[in-house]
């Protein structure tokens, strides 16, 4: 179930001594247009990987910010279907960044996993994060993503103990997400000391890289997590940059890639004051 182009990044981010940054997106936020523009923008501004979200009406393990992206992306007209195609033209352009579409079971059920699961990899999905899909009922969509070569990704929280980590491990592969905080995202921020035994244990009990997410905000925080984990993942500072540019009239895209590019210059900043500190 693991799909290549997912490996080929994180073993490059390997041999290069440092964390990758997971850049996540809404799919139609605000619009078809400059959400496509945005996409295309976002290796060159510096993200490894990227997820993108699809816009659902109940989200339920998001924060406010991501709950207003979702309405835009709604509002635009988006939902899974229209992502997936938001998708497809960015692979056009694009075939080596890794694409893990995000969000949650309802709209994956009405379109039929196995549907959905060749739909996905056709349009250059590799992966599929499903927040609200536990592992004891995720079997049929295992099968489905499994037929289709693509990689089921699945989240491990600051609750999940080694007996349920070896659930979460069961038929994962790719990375595993790892939570950092309690609760929805864009609240409370992650702490480095507290991350770090964590992706430890996540990393012994998968054999997987570890993506830490859900608290991070800052290029500060960013270098912090970049440090512990093998990838950090920025959202909702991302769609953040999307409110504040309609807020002012501005031009969407250019204003949230400059975020990305300053949270990934952190990350890339991390890893090398740590091999300079290793080398002394």
């Amino acid at each position: 179930m693991t799909t290549a182009r997912i490996d080929a990044r994180f073993n490059a981010l390997k041999a290069e001594g440092r964390a990758g940054f997971v850049a996540y997106v809404m799919g139609g936020d605000p619009d078809g247009d400059q959400a496509l523009d945005i996409l295309k923008g976002l290796p060159a501004a510096g993200a490894d990987i990227i997820e993108l979200g699809f816009p659902f009406s109940d989200p339920m393990a998001e924060g406010p910010p991501i709950q207003k992206a979702a309405l835009r992306g709604l509002k635009a007209g988006f939902g899974l279907g229209a992502t997936l195609e938001l998708a497809r033209a960015f692979r056009q352009g694009d075939a080596d960044t890794p694409v893990i579409l995000m969000g949650y079971l309802n709209p994956i059920e009405n379109l039929g996993y196995d549907a959905f699961a060749q739909r996905a990899a056709a349009c250059g999905v590799d992966g599929v994060i499903v927040v609200d899909c536990p592992p004891e009922e995720a079997a049929p969509l295992v099968e489905a993503l499994d037929k289709a070569s693509l990689s089921l990704i699945r989240l491990a929280t600051p609750t999940s103990d080694d007996a349920r980590l070896k659930v979460v491990a069961q038929g994962t592969s790719g990375f595993v997400y790892y939570v950092s905080v309690a609760g929805v995202t864009g609240v409370k921020e992650a702490e480095a000391a507290a991350v770090a035994p964590a992706v430890e244990r996540v990393r012994r009990a998968s054999g997987l890289p570890v993506a830490v997410g859900f608290g991070v905000k800052t290029p500060e925080r960013a270098a912090e997590i970049a440090r512990v984990a093998d990838a950090v993942v920025v959202g909702s500072a991302l769609v953040d940059e999307v409110a504040a540019a309609l807020e002012a009239n501005e031009a969407v895209a250019p204003r949230v890639l400059a975020k990305v590019k300053a949270l990934g210059d952190a990350v890339r900043s991390a890893a090398s004051s740590a091999s300079v500190a290793e080398t002394v």
